[in-house]
């Protein structure tokens, strides 16, 4: 970034010497013009001033500009050239999405599959700094995308995920396992998976604590959430008539995601609703900060020498003025 500074600002107030002169020569100028006027001298009414006569204003700009230019001058501009040196130490994060079909209940706006996508979006594009990866869910598990810094590619893959993507169900454990061998290999000093799920573990072959057993031996902290109003929901049903929404219970595991977060030195949360879905990851995002280092550099140079010329020149060509083609005008 470039900036305009000056060394000497106080100089600047002299700048009311400019206006001084200007207003003294408004009020000469006024005096110049006689207010008598003599009988007589109609013969002369058509003469006029001549285009020379005029043109002596010029003399008294060219001066003006050129006090206005050595006031700059004493002010010392200077072009000042701002740096930036960012450090950066990232933490790599993996999100866990189930995508079963109960994530189209409509306890969220419009539904929460969509309303976690959302949520996660913001969050993925308010750490620039970070390695994210993005694991989804149902009744088996697989990488929609590996830790990668190119958010926008991650933000474009999060959007494309549909419940039905995979073989229906709720296996936790396998989706965890998916996201720890992602991200177990991390070299960063920060290793953390964000587990969102609606249900219970009914599906795949590991057990939702014995991955949190691998995760903790790894380093990994898993902050879980469960995603469901209180009570009752209406869930999506098919139908002889197509699909149609029930309420329903609403069932979460609440038991083995706590017990998925404290293993791991992670947290729990609930959100029964859009806000509080959106405070879940605004808490998330506070508790896991990224250290940045920034170290700035400045670079000065003076601009003073231009408007210096300028100004002699000026003044040089004032004096010229008067001495040739307004000698009998001043």
């Amino acid at each position: 970034m470039t900036v305009i500074k000056f060394a000497e600002p106080l100089f600047l107030y002299l700048l009311v010497i400019v206006a001084g002169m200007i207003a003294f020569y408004v009020l000469k100028q006024q005096k110049t013009n006689a207010s008598l006027q003599m009988p007589g001298l109609q013969a002369f009414g058509n003469t006029g001033n001549t285009f020379r006569n005029y043109l002596r204003h010029i003399l008294f700009a060219l001066r003006t500009i050129a006090v206005t230019l050595l006031i700059i001058v004493l002010a010392r501009p200077q072009k000042t050239d701002i740096f930036q040196d960012v450090t950066t130490e990232g933490i790599d994060i993996v999100l866990i999405l189930d995508i079963s079909g109960s994530m189209l209940a409509r306890d969220f706006k419009p539904d929460r599959l969509e309303a976690s996508k959302n949520v996660a979006t913001e969050f993925i594009s308010g750490r620039p700094y970070d390695r994210m990866g993005l694991v989804v869910f149902s009744g088996e598990s697989f990488t929609q995308c590996p830790l990668t810094t190119d958010h926008a590619v991650l933000i474009n893959l999060m959007r494309e995920i549909q419940s039905g993507m995979i073989e229906d169900g709720t296996a936790i454990g396998m989706g965890l396992a998916t996201a720890i061998n992602r991200i177990k290999d991390s070299d960063s000093k920060s290793k953390v998976i964000i587990l969102l799920t609606d249900g219970i573990n009914n599906r795949g072959e590991i057990a939702p604590a014995t991955a949190a057993d691998i995760a903790k031996t790894f380093g990994i902290r898993v902050y879980t959430i469960g995603v469901g109003t209180q009570g009752m929901a209406p869930y999506p049903v098919q139908t002889a008539f197509g699909i149609q929404y029930q309420n329903m219970p609403v069932e979460i595991d609440e038991a083995i995601l706590k017990e998925i977060a404290e293993k791991t030195g992670g947290k729990y949360f609930r959100a029964t609703d859009n806000t509080k879905l959106v405070q879940v990851y605004s808490e998330i995002d506070k508790l896991e900060k990224s250290k940045i280092d920034v170290r700035q550099f400045t670079r000065k140079e003076e601009k003073y020498l231009l408007p210096a010329i300028i100004a002699f020149s000026l003044l040089v060509l004032e004096v010229l003025l008067r001495l040739t083609i307004y000698r009998n005008l001043t």
